[in-house]
């Protein structure tokens, strides 16, 4: 079974739909210049509607030590995934689950991995953008994957929705997928129709089967 994390919540109303359709894991994004940045107040607002089995996952880049103490100390969250290239000694120092986000344009851009043996829980593949970042909306070219040995799960991200899951999956043969942009009205709004689709492509049709990613 293919695990589902839906990034990018900002609404309550998303998060309990996203809670009832069976979604695995919920990511809040803590970056300030995203469209779809929500800050820990926020966050905290919304933890209450988050049952226990459902991951709550936060999304950094490049934040500071002190952020990223604060993050933990709030316990809100049961993952951290880092999408700013951080050092494998930064990821390490947070102690709770941890996804380190490779930003994948050819295969080369696979072999970061190596960097975090032993200190990634997971790996997020997402697609280059311009700054070296992922968050563009687009898929890569899945194929670059094929035969590639991970160490760790695999979760694949960039551009996915309900017209491309299916062949997505079949070829990465992901751990986990994570969907953002696709499923969206505006940035931060989620459709659910598009929600339950996306789900029903994947053969993830019971509502209110959310499993986390523990």
């Amino acid at each position: 079974m293919t695990r589902v994390k839906l990034c990018g919540l900002t609404r309550p109303e998303d998060v309990k739909a996203a809670v009832a359709m069976g979604f695995d894991a919920l990511g809040f994004i803590l970056v300030p210049s995203s469209p779809r940045r929500v800050s820990l107040d926020a966050v905290a607002a919304l933890r209450p509607l988050i049952p226990p089995f459902v991951t709550s996952v936060a999304v950094v880049a490049k934040a500071a030590k002190e952020d990223l103490e604060r993050l933990v100390a709030s316990r809100l969250f049961d993952a951290v995934q880092f999408h700013g290239g951080e050092a494998p000694d930064v990821v390490a120092s947070v102690p709770l689950r941890r996804i380190v986000a490779l930003s994948v344009a050819g295969r080369g851009d696979l072999d970061g991995a190596k960097n975090y043996d032993g200190v990634a829980d997971a790996f997020l593949l997402d697609t280059k953008g311009e700054g070296g970042r992922g968050g563009t909306g687009r898929p890569f070219d899945w194929n670059v994957c094929l035969g590639f040995d991970f160490s760790k799960p695999i979760i694949l991200a960039g551009g996915l929705g309900p017209d491309n899951l299916r062949r997505a999956v079949g070829t990465v043969r992901p751990e986990a997928v994570d969907l953002n942009s696709r499923l969206e009205k505006a940035p931060g709004v989620k459709d659910h129709r598009l929600m339950e689709e996306a789900l029903r492509v994947l053969g993830r049709t019971g509502a209110g089967e959310g499993r986390g990613m523990r």
